[in-house]
């Protein structure tokens, strides 16, 4: 299984940051938070031409989740900021059953 511990999230947006999308990082996973920091800046100037506001992060990886399906959760809040975590995947399935009437 491959070695990491740090996710690089790239997300482009709308001037307002009312519209913003995750954008593919040019190596998405690193060994070192130190070494996803280092590609940080060029992976966002990559961008700039694209978008008018161009977020970025580092996100430290829990080496648990390593073993179990995790899913990448982010949101923009109120100050323009880019808030992100990885966490375990979660499946939720709705049963419902129809008794008689």
């Amino acid at each position: 299984m491959e070695h990491f511990t740090a996710l690089l999230l790239i997300v482009g947006c709308s001037d307002n940051l009312a519209v913003c999308t995750e954008l593919p990082a040019p190596a998405p996973v690193y060994e070192s938070a130190a070494e996803c920091e280092q590609a940080l800046p060029p992976a966002m100037r990559e961008y700039m031409s694209d978008f008018p506001q161009i977020l970025a992060k580092c996100l430290s990886v829990d080496p648990a989740l390593k073993e179990q399906d995790a899913e990448l959760v982010w949101e923009i809040n109120g100050q323009g900021d880019l808030i992100a975590s990885v966490e375990p995947a979660t499946e939720y399935s709705i049963a419902a059953r129809r008794t008689g009437d």
